[in-house]
């Protein structure tokens, strides 16, 4: 009964999802709905496969299994650097306070993994390994959804390399490709991660417990793969093809990238890609954060104040807000959004907050948040939230996006910018998807 239950609102929230983006849609009669059909069955049937057939689900834990060592080495590194990192039972005593609880890990374990595994992304794509795994991965996109080569070696760059990295893959077709064309790109990038803030997110959910690591490692992987058809789907009903696509335009032809003239250039290269953006990230979560307690100051100690709102809150929430902040506005404004993804009633408001937070600022600061709401959440719900949160669709990375491939093809940017939005809700409605997806099968 209760799996019945939660199909029927997987079934409601996918039906819901897809009908928002015929709604917006910019030429409903394009809409190739045999595409729609065969990127919603994909997802499907890669998400059972692996959350739900032992021999997939072991080939895939054996990847996270990866991710989860790759952490052990990056805090070798880290702890050399840093020092010796205080154990649970002197946090428990007091010896450390909350900073070292969660400022230090992101600081000294969370953002030196981006800088370790930027490095050996950087490796494996000068060996060309890399290389072999997008292109098996688009081989199947391009055959199934009859796609052009450039935008499904972008939606399988994505996956692996993030939406700053993707766009060199294709960079030789960047120029001639339509609107359709970049919107894909665009929405890809917004709806997966890259590989070295994956085994950051791994880090910081799972912290030292490697059961939890295991656990969200694989949850994970699972939602950025899923989420490359769900792009897809996402894109191309929101600024279908006009034209048809030819077996010629269906080559798939990864141009040659220097990646270093040798390993350790390689190596060398990946580091320092890695440190400006563990600094990214870092500042980012310093000034977001910091402008989160200066509108909460206005909201909750001024205005909540005055108005006597905030106890109002409390009250309604059982004590899950402390009162009338962002956090309460934003998990109002998504919580249908939460709702419609299987979210648990008791649930739906605290994932609307971090659904809202994701959207509006950026997914490190959701998954920090999760991060410090674990223990209020069901268990559902935080697998829930981990596939929702899990992508780059916030209104920074459009920016980032507008900045990073202009620089690549200058006579793209009026399309670029006039589909950034367009690009964010793609990128918004794929990853739900994938967590409706989970919902149901989790």
């Amino acid at each position: 009964m209760e799996f019945l239950h939660s199909l029927g609102r997987g079934v409601l929230g996918m039906a819901s999802l897809v009908g928002i983006a015929y709604l917006l849609s910019n030429d409903r009669s394009r809409i190739n709905w045999r595409l729609v059909g065969t990127g919603i069955l994909m997802q499907v049937v890669l998400a059972m496969a692996i959350l739900q057939v032992p021999f997939v689900r072991d080939v895939f834990d054996a990847i996270a299994r990866f991710f989860v060592v790759v952490l052990d080495f990056t805090n070798a590194g880290a702890s050399f650097l840093f020092g010796s990192w205080p154990d649970v039972a002197q946090i428990e005593n007091g010896v450390t306070g909350e900073a070292h609880t969660i400022g230090f890990v992101f600081a000294f374990k969370v953002l030196p993994t981006i800088v370790f595994f930027s490095a050996i992304t950087a490796v494996l794509y000068y060996l060309g390994i890399l290389q072999l795994i997008i292109k098996g991965f688009a081989w199947v996109m391009t055959r199934s959804m009859k796609l052009t080569g450039a935008e499904s070696l972008a939606a399988a760059a994505n996956v692996f390399i993030g939406q700053t990295e993707a766009p060199l893959v294709i960079r030789p077709y960047l120029e001639g490709m339509s609107r359709s064309e970049i919107m894909c790109l665009m929405t890809g990038g917004m709806a997966t991660i890259a590989g070295s803030v994956f085994a950051a997110y791994v880090g910081f959910l799972g912290g030292d417990d490697p059961v939890q690591r295991q656990l969200f490692a694989t949850h994970l992987l699972t939602a950025s793969i899923i989420s490359a058809p769900a792009a897809i789907v996402a894109a191309k009903m929101l600024y279908p093809e006009k034209r048809d696509v030819t077996l010629e335009e269906q080559k798939l032809d990864i141009p040659r990238q220097q990646a270093g003239s040798n390993l350790l250039d390689a190596i060398s290269r990946g580091t320092g890609d890695g440190l400006k953006l563990a600094v990214n990230v870092g500042v980012m979560l310093l000034v977001f954060l910091a402008f989160v307690a200066m509108l909460n100051y206005f909201l909750q100690d001024m205005l909540g104040e005055w108005t006597g709102w905030n106890e109002m809150v409390v009250k309604a929430t059982d004590g899950r807000f402390t009162g009338f902040n962002l956090q309460y506005l934003l998990g109002l404004l998504f919580a249908p959004f939460a709702w419609l993804l299987g979210t648990p009633n008791q649930d739906v408001l605290l994932m609307g907050q971090l659904l809202g937070v994701k959207t509006t600022l950026n997914e490190f600061i959701a998954y920090a948040q999760l991060n410090e709401l674990k223990d209020q959440l069901s268990p559902k719900s935080v697998i829930i939230a981990t596939y929702a949160l899990c992508g780059f669709a916030n209104f920074g990375s459009i920016g980032i996006q507008i900045g990073g491939i202009s620089a690549l093809a200058p006579n793209q940017r009026q399309a670029l910018t006039e589909l950034g939005i367009k690009a964010l809700i793609g990128g918004t409605i794929a990853a739900f998807m994938t967590a409706a997806i989970a919902g149901v099968l989790v």
